[in-house]
């Protein structure tokens, strides 16, 4: 009964958390994200509580460096046309310099969440919610594991 009266996430709060998308309860992480990077994109093999296996065959994350890229270009996009608008850019002067160091700086701060994010989001579009997830089993995917390649990105 009290499963029940737990609110439920949003598919924005469950991807920009990175809880597993079948039941979005379970954490995608093993650690916090915490400025001691250290171990920060190890995912649980599986959802902590629904038992999702979060990688569903090898090689299943390559498809998050494109998700990233694009993130980081729509953020430099948005860096971009906030420094226009609030600066503006200049030919007689280094302000364009200075944006491309900001934005430079602001990407490899951002870096690390970029990643798990990227993560979570990619899996999110493979994986859907399951409401009834404590009746049914995950899908089966042990065929498409090799236990040798896990992890090996």
């Amino acid at each position: 009964m009290e499963n029940n009266k737990k609110a439920r996430r949003s598919y924005l709060g469950t991807v920009l958390g990175c809880y597993c998308p079948r039941c979005r309860e379970g954490k995608l992480f093993e650690k916090p994200l915490t400025l001691k990077l250290s171990g920060f994109m190890k995912m649980n093999k599986a959802c902590p509580v629904c038992g999702q296996p979060t990688e569903i065959e090898v090689g299943f994350f390559y498809g998050t460096s494109y998700v990233s890229y694009m993130l980081a270009v729509a953020l430099s996009v948005a860096s971009a046309v906030a420094w226009w608008v609030l600066i503006g850019f200049s030919l007689q002067d280094n302000r364009f310099v200075y944006w491309i160091i900001f934005n430079a700086i602001l990407l490899v701060v951002l870096q690390p969440w970029l990643m798990r994010f990227s993560r979570s989001l990619w899996l999110s579009w493979f994986v859907k919610y399951d409401p009834n997830w404590r009746t049914r089993g995950p899908r089966d995917v042990s065929e498409r594991i090799n236990e040798d390649q896990g992890n090996n990105w």
